[in-house]
């Protein structure tokens, strides 16, 4: 392929964003949702729970969104989400340009305590879905030229976890990261990007439940910059990789930890 123009880059924000993991109220698929549709992205949702998507896609709509479509989908299943991608591209005003890979599910079983239909889920819904995803929305990004594929890892793909999630939510993420950069060398030249996102301590829900009192004060103490992060500083993180600048990065993990891991 011939050099790529600014002009060319910057056609992704003309393309519909495909963001899973929309329906939770103070989730990072929510947040992403919106901080695109300020942008004045076309969007398409995905998640399991229908309440929450339409909440979500009035949210969208409020911030700047011109269309956004949704369609429930369980990710860990190829029929449901090649169902549920389908439904959204025929809706949607614009080709899907863009993935951001949200949706997930922690487990913070021992080891010891694990069965394999524990580790199963956890990697059929974290790394699994994922693939789904992306399998599904490549073909179109690959015939247009253009596209952005970013999925949410997390410190534990790197560290082992234990605060909230330990060993079959560290593999099913170190999962994800390996498939991101392997997925990188294979589309490189094609105006296709990948990028994987570690954050860590970011609050929002964790566990089903907020972060706070006793806790929250400890895992502020143990983060080097004082503070936790929050879901506005992902979503701008992602917004750039997505967007018409994001086309000179491709293959890496992102950490976003606040120093809890550095390097």
């Amino acid at each position: 392929m011939g050099e790529r123009s600014a002009a060319d880059e910057a056609r992704i924000c003309e393309l519909t964003a495909l963001v899973t993991g929309a329906a939770s109220e103070r989730g990072i698929g929510r947040g992403v949702a919106l901080r695109l549709a300020r942008e004045g992205r076309p969007l398409a949702l995905l998640d399991l729970g229908a309440d929450g998507l339409a909440e979500a896609a009035e949210q969208a709509r409020a911030a700047g969104s011109p269309s956004v479509a949704t369609a429930q989908a369980d990710i860990s299943d190829e029929a449901s989400v090649g169902a549920a991608v389908a439904a959204v591209d025929d809706a949607a005003v614009a080709p899907i340009g863009t993935l951001v890979s949200c949706a997930g599910i922690a487990n913070p079983t021992p080891f010891l305590e694990l069965t394999s239909a524990d580790f199963l889920r956890t990697l059929s819904i974290n790394t699994l879905g994922t693939f789904h995803l992306a399998q599904r929305v490549l073909p179109r990004m690959l015939q247009q030229g253009l596209g952005r594929i970013v999925a949410m890892s997390s410190t534990a793909a790197q560290d082992g976890g234990g605060n909230f999630s330990t060993s079959a939510y560290a593999a099913s993420k170190a999962g994800v990261e390996g498939l991101i950069r392997g997925l990188a060398k294979e589309v490189a030249g094609t105006g296709v990007t990948t990028a994987a996102i570690a954050p860590a301590n970011i609050d929002t829900d964790i566990m089903g439940g907020r972060l706070e009192g006793e806790r929250r004060e400890q895992f502020v103490a143990r983060t080097p910059v004082g503070r936790l992060g929050t879901v506005e500083e992902l979503a701008e993180l992602v917004a750039f990789l997505v967007g018409p600048h994001g086309g000179f990065t491709t293959g890496a993990t992102y950490n976003l930890n606040g120093g809890l891991r550095v390097g």
